[in-house]
């Protein structure tokens, strides 16, 4: 009798143990997301409502760069190179997305900011990345992104030296809902 609860006992461990390793697989991609998100790790971006106001005193140039991943046949290019922001001030920019192909394509774009340590304190309130987007053939789009630099760039150290950040889109295709 010992033996069985023994063996029962060790089995409801064992099972125990399986199913939640399962439950934080299946968890660990929203939950790296999330620990991204909130503290900015690996250049991830914030997401606001609204910009606070131009902050005097500090400007930060902001670059854009644009990639395509090789099976996606669009054109893809920011509208200009580097702005000047000042610290706080609401800014759009544009991107521009060409689909050169002779059929409809989906795409879904990424993106991160360098420095890494950039990227709690800059935030976007409104941004193409947020959602797929399907260019007809030949059909060519302006994009925006609204973002700013979050004033709070000003009272940590180890943000003192950031003059520069670069905001970089990757654009892949899109994986249709009913093929995983």
């Amino acid at each position: 009798m010992i033996d069985a609860r023994r063996n029962f006992a060790t089995a409801a461990l064992l099972f125990g143990t399986a199913a939640g390793m399962a439950g934080l697989a299946y968890a660990s991609v929203p939950l790296y997301r999330l620990f991204c998100q909130v503290t900015g790790y690996g250049g991830t971006t914030q997401v606001s409502g609204q910009a606070p106001g131009a902050v005097a005193g500090r400007t930060v140039t902001v670059r854009f760069d644009a990639n395509v991943a090789r099976d996606l046949p669009w054109r893809f290019e920011p509208e200009v190179s580097a702005i000047k922001v000042a610290v706080g001030e609401n800014v759009l920019a544009y991107y521009r997305a060409r689909n050169i192909s002779d059929v409809p394509v989906t795409g879904t774009a990424t993106f991160n900011v360098t420095p890494h340590k950039a990227g709690p304190f800059f935030a976007k309130i409104e941004c193409f990345c947020f959602a797929e987007q399907t260019l007809a053939p030949g059909e060519e789009m302006n994009m925006p992104v609204s973002f700013f630099i979050d004033p709070e760039i000003l009272e940590r150290p180890e943000a003192k030296d950031i003059g520069e950040i670069t905001l970089s889109y990757t654009f892949f295709r899109a994986i249709p809902a009913n093929r995983s």
